[in-house]
C-alpha cells in the first residue's frame, strides 16, 4: 500500500511535533509516522509500583551495548515521544554553551550560531508551552526578550524550607522553569510528574501542546503504530519513498519533504539502516559523522536527608541552583546544573535499591531528592550503530571528573543546608532520556550531518529536528532547545516551500 505526502514528519516528540505545529499553517499536507500509539489514562499511570518497579509502560526493547551485551534502553515510544514521561523542564542552554567552553576533560565546542540568533525561538517555545518561571531567580539565566508567561509553579513547604537553607548555605536557589498544569495534575491524584506518563492532558508535553495545534489543521494527519524502515533516495540525493510497517502490514510513502525526529538513537539508527549502493555507509554521511558523538549527560541522584525532619512534598521538583554551571570546579572549571528531581516514595526507592520497603518507607519519608547534571562532550567514538540489525549504543562517559566534583560540592551544600545524611547513586544507560548529538548541525560537510537550518548536506529535502543536531549538551534539560530548534527550522521551511 503506497500514499503521498507534502511533508512526511517521522516521530510526534518534541522536535517532530513542534515541526508540525510551525508547518501547519502552509496548508501543505503533512503525515505524521509515530511508532507508538496514544496513552490513555490507566491505575497504572499515577501507580509509583507499576512504573518503577514493574516498568509496566517500559518498552521491551534491547539495545546493545559497546561490549554487545543487551541492555533495555527505556526509550519511549508513544505519541508525544519520551516527552510524555518527562520532568517537564524547559530550561534555555546558557549564553555561554554557545561559545567554546573549557572542561576538565576537554572543550565543548562553540556551536554554529550564536545565543542571539537562537533567543527569539526559545521565547516563542516559552510562550508555545506556557512556562511557569521567574528567570530573574537565576544569575546564570542569559537575556531573555520577554518574561515567561506564567508565574513560577509554587515550593510546597518542605521546600521552601529548603530554599531558605540554600541561601544559607551559601548559594542561589531559583524556580525551575516548568510546562505544567499543577492543578489539573493534582486534581487527577497526588503524585509527581516527573517520569510519570501524562495520560490526561496536564503535563504540557510534545502531544498536548504542540501536536494537538498541529492535528487542528485539516492538512495534518497522525498515523500510529508505524515503524520506519528504511529512507530511499533517487540519484539526485532527494528521498523519494519511506518504507513502514502499520500493525503487521508492509506500505510505502512518497513525501516532497521529509523530517526526521524519532530521537538522537533511532534517527541515526534510521540513517544508518537506509544505506544503499550509492550511499554504502548511510545516509547523509559523507562526513562518517551519522552515529557518532553521542552524548547524554553524566546525571546522578543524591537524596539529603534529617531524620527527625518529614519532607511533606508531593511533588517537590520546583527549585534548582546553578552556582557551579560556570565555575567552581578544580581550576574554576564549570561543573553543572543541580535541580530537583520528582518526590521519591517508599516504593520508588525501594524499587531502586535493596532495602526492605518498610525501610525505604522511613528514608524517603525524610529525604529530599536532587538531580545533579553534568555535561557530556562529544566524542566520535561515543557512538550508535547498527550490527544485524539491531542497534549498538556505545556511549562512552567523558568529564566525569567534573561531574564528580559537582556531586562533592552539592553534599557539602546539602549537609550546610541542615541535612547531615546525603547519599547519591549514579544514572546508567538503561535512562537515555537526554540523547542528543548523533547528527550535528554546521557549515561544514566535511564534518557535521546537517547544514544551519538542520538540513542535510547530502539530501535537499531531508531534515532532522530532535536532540540529533545538538552540537553539545550543556548541562540543562534538552527539551526545550529542540523545540526553539525546531521553530527556528520550521519557520525557515515554511517560508521556502510556501503555501499550498
Amino acid at each position: 500500500m503506497s500514499q503521498a505526502a507534502d511533508i512526511v514528519i517521522v516521530g510526534s516528540g518534541m522536535g517532530g511535533a513542534t515541526m508540525a505545529a510551525a508547518l501547519a499553517p502552509s496548508g501543505r499536507q503533512i503525515v505524521i509516522l509515530e511508532r507508538g500509539h496514544a496513552l490513555h489514562d490507566s491505575p497504572a499511570a499515577r501507580d509509583d509500583n507499576a512504573i518503577f518497579r514493574d516498568g509496566v509502560f517500559r518498552p521491551q526493547e534491547t539495545w546493545l551495548d559497546g561490549q554487545g551485551t543487551a541492555f533495555n534502553p527505556g526509550n519511549y515510544y508513544n505519541v508525544g515521544g519520551n516527552s510524555k514521561f518527562y520532568g517537564a523542564v524547559l530550561l534555555r542552554y546558557r549564553a555561554e554553551d554557545f561559545e567554546a567552553m573549557q572542561h576538565l576533560e576537554g572543550v565543548s565546542p562553540a556551536w554554529p550560531i550564536s545565543y542571539a540568533e537562537m533567543e527569539p525561538w526559545y521565547q516563542a517555545a516559552e510562550d508555545m508551552f506556557g512556562v511557569a518561571g521567574d528567570h530573574l531567580q537565576d544569575p546564570t539565566e542569559p537575556w531573555h526578550s520577554g518574561g515567561y508567561p506564567n508565574r513560577p509553579i509554587a515550593d510546597e513547604p518542605s521546600i521552601a524550607a529548603m530554599r531558605n537553607g540554600l541561601r544559607r548555605a551559601g548559594v542561589t536557589p531559583a524556580a525551575l522553569p516548568l510546562a505544567i498544569d499543577i492543578d489539573a495534575w493534582l486534581a487527577r491524584a497526588k503524585t509527581p510528574w516527573d517520569a510519570f506518563p501524562d495520560t490526561t492532558g496536564a503535563k504540557k508535553d510534545a502531544q498536548t501542546v504542540p501536536l494537538e495545534q498541529a492535528l487542528a489543521f485539516d492538512n495534518v494527519t497522525l498515523e500510529t503504530d508505524c515503524e520506519v524502515a528504511q529512507l530511499h533516495p533517487a540519484a539526485n540525493g532527494e528521498i523519494t519513498s519511506i518504507s513502514y510497517r502499520q500493525n503487521g502490514a508492509s506500505k510505502t510513502i512518497t513525501p516532497k519533504t521529509v523530517v526526521l525526529a524519532a530521537g538522537a538513537v533511532n534517527s541515526a539508527a534510521l540513517l544508518l539502516r537506509s544505506a544503499t549502493d550509492a550511499y554504502p555507509t548511510g545516509l547523509a554521511n559523507r562526513s562518517d559523522m551519522v552515529g557518532r558523538n553521542f552524548m547524554n549527560h553524566n546525571c546522578t541522584a543524591v537524596v539529603a536527608m534529617h531524620p527527625l525532619r518529614k519532607n511533606t512534598s508531593v511533588y517537590q521538583k520546583t527549585l534548582q541552583f546553578n552556582d557551579f554551571y560556570l565555575s567552581g570546579g578544580p581550576n574554576d572549571m564549570p561543573l553543572g546544573n543541580v535541580q530537583l528531581l520528582g518526590k521519591i516514595s517508599g516504593n520508588i526507592l525501594a524499587a531502586q535499591s535493596h532495602l526492605p520497603k518498610w525501610a525505604a518507607k522511613l528514608v524517603a519519608q525524610r529525604t529530599v531528592d536532587w538531580y545533579v547534571m553534568s555535561e557530556d562532550l562529544p566524542n566520535p567514538e561515543s557512538r550508535v550503530t547498527v550490527k544485524n540489525g539491531q542497534i549498538c549504543l556505545d556511549w562512552k562517559r567523558s568529564n566525569w571528573r567534573a561531574h564528580l566534583a559537582l556531586v562533592k560540592r552539592a553534599k557539602q551544600v546539602f549537609r550546610k543546608a541542615g541535612y547531615p545524611l546525603v547519599l547519591s547513586r549514579a544514572f546508567d544507560r538503561q535512562t537515555p532520556s537526554h540523547q542528543c548529538g548523533t547528527a550535528r548541525f554546521g557549515q561544514d560537510p566535511n564534518n557535521t550531518v546537517l547544514d544551519l537550518h538542520c538540513q542535510a548536506h547530502d539530501h535537499p529535502n531531508l531534515y532532522v529536528v530532535d536532540a540529533s543536531f545538538l552540537p553539545t549538551s550543556a548541562a540543562v534539560n534538552p527539551a526545550l532547545t529542540i523545540a526553539a530548534q525546531a521553530l527556528r527550522v520550521g519557520g525557515y521551511l515554511r517560508e521556502k516551500l510556501g503555501a499550498a
